[in-house]
């Protein structure tokens, strides 16, 4: 065997290897909607509260309600978004959606989420609201960079960002707004035309 495909062959093993403990069909134009959708949902609020007698949120009003709406309905439009996207990118590739590597995937993100928001959630109750921004792009972060050893790599530096972007948030709490438009918005964007130019377009 040649020096040549001695190399081939440990690099298809390598790839091998590589999808077998990656999940790797995550859609860059995900990314991009997901983005998109967070700076809607951010003008209708920012367009609530302005509009609002008080112009500003409390926990038991009716705006803050629909500030609520507005995030989850955020939400749900951006997972529903990946998983349809995602699914249809493993499809072509004849790749698994559901597999071991999916569940840890998962399993890693979700736990500091899920942990992130039931403590935002018990600040919120104690009506402590000045933090709940920057508390929500660490989190996040958090999740990012956690779940960046099962899938591209690339996500870790989304991860890290955020959690740049919680701690300035944390120390202008009155900016809040703005860095979870640049957090939740601007740079999901940016990040999913990177993805989407280094791997969708291939």
């Amino acid at each position: 065997m040649s020096s040549e495909n001695y190399l081939k062959d440990i690099t298809e093993i390598k790839n091998l290897m590589n999808r077998s403990s990656r999940f790797i069909s995550l859609s860059g134009l995900s990314g991009i909607l997901a983005g998109t959708y967070a700076i809607i949902g951010a003008a209708y609020a920012y367009w609530l509260v302005s509009n609002s007698k008080r112009g500003y949120l409390i926990l038991d009003g009716e705006i803050f309600q629909l500030v609520v709406l507005d995030l989850f309905l955020v939400s749900l439009a951006s997972i529903g978004t990946a998983i349809y996207l995602t699914t249809r990118k493993a499809k072509r590739n004849n790749e698994k959606v559901w597999d071991a590597t999916t569940k840890r995937l998962l399993l890693n993100f979700l736990t500091p989420i899920i942990a992130g928001g039931i403590y935002i959630l018990i600040i919120l109750n104690q009506q402590r609201y000045g933090q709940t921004g920057a508390l929500m792009l660490l989190f996040y972060g958090l999740g990012l960079v956690n779940a960046s050893k099962f899938t591209l790599g690339d996500i870790k530096y989304l991860g890290y960002t955020e959690i740049v972007l919680g701690l300035a948030c944390a120390i202008f709490p009155g900016l809040g707004f703005w860095f979870w438009v640049l957090g939740f918005g601007v740079m999901h964007v940016l990040y999913g035309v990177v993805m989407y130019v280094k791997y969708d377009r291939k």
